[in-house]
């Protein structure tokens, strides 16, 4: 990495911080004045005001990143374009394709960041200020704490459970019923158990059913058995049923995809969910793809200056957001696969920010 290469990543990782904060403060205040009459309406605390924005920073930092980094870039970039350092550069044998390593370099690594930090620091943050949104502001029914009620799950295709109380810190719960089935083309009950209470052992990775009924139904009988105590060892674990607790938006990736999981077992439609956690995996990489918009456009004197720099930035960044939301939805009904349409944002993008950079003097 030579002196250039320093300038470049120093210069953009101060506008960055910059970018985040000017841009934090406009979304705070923004949001501010669209809560002030429900914080004023419920009477809340200054001090659980504050703890509301303090766990709101992750989700809005979630958001405005790829802004501000393309703010950055365009800024940075841009002061070396006015300045004719650029100019310089390319008379002393640097190309724009070299420029640009250490931007795409720092690029990547805040959108590995941001993976892990979207993943599972902001779904942490997310579900302690809903819960000040539940408590302080009503806004959605107050959840018991530990307490589940009334589960239904399919344990597989041919068999199902359903659970009156679920306490998922003590592991333990009641009425449990459980039956399962010959297929789930032509259903034929084959077995039931019911458990007054029941609990998971943590070393043996199993329920333990307790007081209950096991009914064995066969083609010319029935046989009942009474027992105390019983060792099940079920698809549906622990931490599946602690799962269910949270909202979607509060859970870390791996909690999703065990969330997804259920509910695919439960024969429910997981398209939607699907395509969401795929997104949740690409947007980090937004930051990676926006430098391919960012350096071409700033690598040129433009009349205007800064105003069009910012401008450019923001039409970039909110038609990125807007393209992910709407082909979302539109792609919600079709057939491509999943994984594609989670991606397909960034794959556009991607190919648009190349044909933009190649199509650039460097």
């Amino acid at each position: 990495m030579n002196i250039i290469d320093r300038y470049i990543i120093k210069s953009m990782i101060a506008t960055f911080v910059y970018a985040i904060l000017a841009l934090y403060i406009i979304f705070i205040i923004v949001t501010l004045m669209e809560n002030l009459d429900d914080f004023i309406d419920h009477d809340v605390p200054i001090s659980i005001i504050f703890k509301y924005y303090l766990y709101y920073f992750p989700e809005i930092i979630k958001l405005i990143s790829p802004v501000a980094l393309l703010l950055a870039t365009l800024f940075s970039v841009g002061r070396l374009a006015n300045l004719n350092e650029v100019t310089a550069m390319k008379t002393g044998g640097q190309s724009l394709y070299r420029m640009m390593v250490p931007i795409l370099i720092l690029s990547m690594l805040i959108s590995c960041g941001q993976l892990y930090f979207n993943g599972w620091i902001v779904p942490s943050a997310t579900s302690h200020k809903i819960e000040i949104e539940r408590v302080h502001l009503k806004k959605k029914k107050r959840r018991k704490s530990n307490s589940i009620y009334e589960i239904y799950l399919r344990e597989s295709p041919s068999s199902n459970i359903s659970i009156k109380y679920y306490n998922t810190k003590g592991k333990y719960g009641r009425g449990l019923f459980l039956e399962e089935f010959s297929s789930k083309q032509s259903p034929r009950i084959l077995r039931s158990v019911e458990a007054k209470t029941f609990r998971w052992d943590s070393v043996a990775a199993l329920w333990i059913f307790e007081r209950g009924i096991v009914r064995s139904f066969f083609s010319d009988s029935l046989v009942v058995e009474a027992f105390k105590e019983k060792e099940f060892d079920l698809i549906t674990t622990h931490k599946r049923l602690a799962g269910l607790q949270k909202e979607p938006e509060e859970m870390n990736f791996d909690e999703l995809a065990l969330y997804i999981e259920s509910m695919e077992m439960g024969g429910k439609d997981v398209r939607r969910l699907r395509i969401d956690y795929y997104g949740e995996y690409a947007f980090p990489f937004a930051n990676f793809i926006i430098i391919l918009f960012g350096v071409p456009f700033a690598s040129v004197k433009r009349k205007g200056g800064m105003a069009v720099q910012i401008a450019a930035s923001l039409v970039v960044s909110f038609t990125y957001l807007i393209f992910t939301a709407i082909g979302k939805t539109i792609a919600y009904s079709s057939p491509l696969p999943e994984e594609l349409v989670g991606w397909l944002a960034n794959i556009i993008f991607f190919i648009f920010g190349l044909s933009v950079l190649f199509r650039t003097k460097t």
